[in-house]
């Protein structure tokens, strides 16, 4: 295994969680299965990602999109994301973790949101790493959904075109209060974003790898992390200008 180098970590890593359903037909299983093997690999990278010092974890849990699968396959994810909130809660709580959300949630049902709402209150005072989970989200529709916001702002202040820079859009956006991503992780040979996190990708170090999400371990996890280091990050920049710095 590669060494990781602690003064390089990502402080914050995006996840797209590709795969489920192929893996469960590699293996002549139910897609329900696949969904449910794939959430012990998100306990997995939660749990790597806090003992390594993660600030950040932004997982791409439902999508606007995924509200058109079969209803049997929607019931099925919303009852995993169900469990899981009602059996993490006890960790999250005991390991710092602060549990946060974006997207539409709600159009979660309300016993969801309930439960949501209710572990993101109890884990608001930890200080340890920020599991933000994507629900019921579209990086277009934050986009609007910021748009409308400033539009809304603008009839109750002095808000004109010159005051609305990258920072004061940004402030609009359901990832207000959180760095851009460093890293962003998706699996099972897939080569696109997904309509995620649209705007706060621009400067994202992308990684993309072959292995089914239900496969994704925490080595997965760690050559991710460790191909990320070996990276120059330039931001526009040459590297004579960062040496520099």
């Amino acid at each position: 295994m590669h060494r990781i180098i602690k003064e390089k970590l990502p402080r914050h890593i995006a996840v797209i969680m590709d795969g489920n359903g192929r893996w469960a037909k590699k293996n002549m299983l139910k897609r329900g299965m696949g969904h449910e093997r794939g959430a012990e690999s998100v306990r997995t990278v939660v749990k790597t990602c806090r003992e390594l010092g993660i600030q950040y974890l932004t997982l791409y849990a439902f999508s606007v999109e995924n509200w058109q699968r079969p209803k049997s396959e929607v019931r099925a994810l919303i009852s995993l994301l169900e469990t899981y909130l009602k059996s993490e809660l006890v960790e999250m709580k005991e390991t710092g973790i602060r549990l946060f959300t974006i997207g539409d949630t709600e159009k979660l049902p309300k016993t969801v949101r309930d439960l949501l709402f209710r572990a993101m209150e109890e884990t608001s005072g930890n200080s340890g790493m920020v599991l933000n989970l994507a629900l019921s989200y579209g990086g277009r529709d934050e986009i609007i959904s910021a748009v409308q916001g400033i539009l809304r702002d603008a009839k109750l202040s002095n808000i004109d075109e010159k005051t609305i820079t990258k920072d004061v859009f940004s402030q609009y956006l359901y990832t207000a209060d959180m760095p851009d991503p460093d890293l962003l992780i998706r699996t099972s040979g897939e080569y696109r974003l997904s309509n995620f996190l649209l705007w706060q990708m621009a400067y994202t170090e992308l990684y993309f790898t072959d292995v089914l999400w239900p496969d994704f371990s925490k080595d997965e996890l760690i050559e991710a992390i460790v191909d990320y280091q070996r990276r120059e990050r330039r931001f526009g920049l040459v590297s004579d200008q960062l040496s520099k710095d």
